[in-house]
């Protein structure tokens, strides 16, 4: 099932980068950007990541949250946000069942080589916990430029 705008985003807990459980459902009342991405401290992560921590006050202003989800375990999103002062919540999805319920848990082709990863995908939703937009395959770059407009 592919998730569309005016869907209800499914409801999760996860383990953020300083081991805290963080549910979807504890944001009701708040924009909240739910961006997925591939891997922590890789180069387009980090210029995703990196941008989102330069836009915070646009966020804020927005009343936006930001919840950044990678499929990496804590101790290496906990690093990758000490690394960077990234200062949003960063969540550890291990298991990738958060990705899976995006939709966003892909197979994937590198070097020749096929294997299952997470797509880089933004989902922006709305303080009653529909989706509002969803961006899929976003260039790191242009990430912050087109999730603003979009809670704009």
């Amino acid at each position: 099932m592919q998730l569309k705008p005016g869907d209800r985003a499914p409801d999760f807990t996860l383990p953020d980068q300083h081991g805290t459980e963080v549910s979807l459902s504890g944001f009701r009342g708040k924009a909240v950007v739910l961006y997925f991405y591939p891997r922590a401290s890789t180069p387009g992560c980090t210029t995703q990541a990196c941008g989102v921590r330069d836009h915070r006050a646009d966020y804020e202003k927005a009343n936006a949250v930001v919840l950044g989800v990678s499929p990496d375990p804590v101790k290496a999103v906990a690093k990758f946000d000490a690394k960077h002062g990234l200062g949003f919540t960063l969540l550890a999805d291990e298991s990738h069942q958060v990705c899976e319920a995006y939709g966003v848990w892909v197979e994937k082709s590198r070097y020749g080589r096929t294997y299952m990863g997470a797509q880089r995908s933004t989902f922006v939703i709305g303080p009653d916990g529909r989706i509002e937009k969803i961006l899929r395959s976003v260039k790191p770059a242009e990430h912050d430029a087109l999730v603003l407009s979009a809670l704009g």
